[in-house]
């Protein structure tokens, strides 16, 4: 198999969700596994892998368009409104 490539692991990890950012973590570091230490594609997983972690404890990644504010009307009734770069509490 050839090395895995920056689009490789931004194909896998592009349309990730919440729901989802485990199984997506487990397949990023299975293809940046045999990369060495200070490879460019395994430090842009390894980011990648810090970003689905934090999904894992999110409602969206959130990185396009405007954030809602919380001072909407409604807002303390939703379940969840975390973004990945600010993610619930871990329990």
């Amino acid at each position: 198999m050839a090395d895995p490539t920056i689009d490789d692991i931004d194909a896998l990890v592009g349309p990730a969700t919440p729901h989802f950012a485990y199984q997506l973590r487990a397949r990023v570091r299975n293809l940046i596994s045999e990369l060495p230490p200070g490879h460019p594609v395994r430090a842009h997983g390894e980011e990648k892998i810090e970003l689905l972690d934090r999904l894992g404890h999110a409602s969206s990644k959130a990185e396009e368009g405007p954030r809602e504010s919380p001072a909407r009307p409604g807002w303390g009734e939703m379940p969840s409104s975390a973004p990945a770069d600010a993610p619930l509490p871990r329990r």
